[in-house]
């Protein structure tokens, strides 16, 4: 997908729940199963590894203390999720959100690593859903009964319509909406105000002064109409506010009123969400006719949802059956659908990008897509590793010793770190020509703003150079190593 065209992204990825999921064999969604058990030898890949390192480093960090202190699986989990969130931030609009559905298995890890991509000013909240009414399943511990949902936004300027709303719960209409006339239920709403020399009123409603500017007469007619709750004549009248026209209660981030997906949507896909969770998110962050993206698309209750309220959709999934699942599900609301016979494009294979993977400037964190063309473009860190340290190698009496491009000491390779020549913030790329060996405390100096000529200019200034004329050669030989490999493969 091109960069920033998605509006919002409302999704519920794996949990990592180390156990395998079927759906029921005689229901709709027959045939889908995914296994959620992670492994960092099989399911890792060094591609993913390489584009965590090279552009969000943070998330490498939120990885590597997930591997010290939870195991490889959640590492693994993590990994997985770390490249597709990187993609999700990419795709979203300056103005768009995220809602990532999960549990507590990992929750507080995945905050951490979409604080790392987003930003943590771009936090909003950390919605409890509770998924049962009671539910036990708890040995010597609290049940458990919620999901979390992560809410982010790409910016401070994100869309929110304040149209997501919860129904008031039966005691609170039985006590707040107690008079009822020829319309139905109602509750009255304060008018302040002052009496009027002319007989009428000057009222304030909701901030708004003059709005209730009436006379005697008018004060009749309104009432009349069912407009105002005047009981008492010589006292100031009170609006009249109709349950039916009421929106609810403002969604809060601890949502209680809706369970798991009623018995006629259910399709049988063993993580199913409800629709009325997710139309309730769509509601509150996207317009009519935006788009809504769901990269794990299941059994489709983002789409469907989305569709119902007149919004454009793109759903992924690896499942084969999951196409047949949307259009099965769009005939079965068809009538609440906001069109009737939407047309629905589906394709097996992924689209092909037409930006050329640029970046959008303004933001420090974007994700710099390149797309490897050539055989030396495609190297990974570890064949990119092994060529420096051949070229930065020491030589001579001391085997096994590499020096530093930075400030020239010489250590046993695994104290070298890859980094780039210029950094990324100056347009560097990830390829070997751009590429050196760096010790560890040159690395954190040079962090990822400074050239490595700018690093070898602050260590002399600070007098951590060992040996300059060394660290100048060691960079000279990555070069002419480099070209070489580029001329072995062009």
């Amino acid at each position: 997908m091109n960069s920033e065209t998605v509006d919002l992204i409302a999704t519920a990825p794996p949990f990592n729940k180390g156990r395998d999921f079927h759906a029921t064999p005689d229901s709709l969604s027959r045939g889908a199963r995914f296994q959620d058990r992670w492994s960092w030898e099989r399911d890792v890949h060094e591609a993913w590894t390489d584009a965590v390192k090279d552009d969000y480093p943070a998330v490498w960090r939120v990885i590597d203390f997930a591997r010290a202190t939870c195991g490889d699986d959640m590492g693994a989990f993590l990994c997985f999720m770390g490249v597709r969130i990187m993609e999700m931030r990419r795709v979203l609009k300056p103005t768009g959100s995220l809602y990532l559905h999960c549990d507590p298995t990992a929750s507080h890890y995945l905050k951490a690593m979409l604080d790392a991509v987003f930003g943590r000013r771009n936090f909003r909240n950390e919605i409890v859903w509770r998924r049962y009414g009671s539910h036990n399943d708890a040995s010597k511990k609290w049940g458990r009964i919620h999901d979390v949902i992560l809410f982010y936004s790409k910016s401070d300027e994100y869309t929110w319509t304040n149209d997501a709303r919860e129904p008031y719960d039966k005691e609170y209409i039985e006590r707040g909406y107690k008079y009822e006339d020829e319309r139905g239920r109602y509750t009255t709403a304060p008018l302040h105000g002052r009496g009027l020399s002319g007989g009428g009123y000057d009222f304030e409603w909701r901030g708004l002064r003059d709005v209730w500017r009436f006379s005697q007469d008018r004060l009749d007619e309104l009432d009349a109409q069912g407009l105002i709750h005047w009981p008492k004549r010589g006292r100031i009248p009170r609006r009249k506010v109709y349950l039916d026209l009421d929106k609810g209660i403002a969604a809060r981030d601890v949502v209680v009123d809706i369970k798991l997906a009623a018995a006629k949507e259910r399709t049988g896909y063993p993580t199913q969400k409800p629709l009325a969770l997710y139309e309730r998110i769509i509601r509150a962050s996207s317009e009519p006719g935006d788009m809504v993206l769901d990269p794990f698309a299941g059994c489709a209750t983002t789409p469907i949802a989305a569709e119902r309220l007149g919004r454009r959709w793109v759903g992924i999934d690896l499942w084969d059956g999951a196409y047949d699942i949307v259009r099965r599900r769009m005939e079965d609301n068809r009538q609440l659908l906001a069109d009737p016979d939407p047309i629905i494009h589906y394709a097996a294979e992924p689209p092909t990008r037409t930006d050329e993977g640029d970046a959008a400037p303004g933001f420090e964190l974007q994700f710099r897509v390149q797309r490897p063309a050539e055989a030396w473009q495609k190297l990974t860190h570890a064949e990119i590793r092994a060529i420096l340290e051949e070229a930065q190698f020491l030589g001579g009496a001391h085997p096994g010793l590499v020096v530093c491009a930075g400030c020239g000491i010489a250590l046993p390779a695994r104290h070298f770190e890859l980094d780039r020549v210029n950094p990324r913030a100056q347009g560097g790329e990830n390829w070997i020509t751009n590429r050196v060996l760096l010790c560890g405390p040159c690395n954190r100096r040079k962090r990822h703003e400074l050239t490595l000529v700018g690093l070898q200019r602050e260590n002399r200034r600070e007098k951590n150079m060992e040996n300059e004329n060394a660290a100048k050669e060691a960079w000279d030989r990555a070069r002419i190593a480099a070209s070489r490999r580029l001329d072995n493969l062009a």
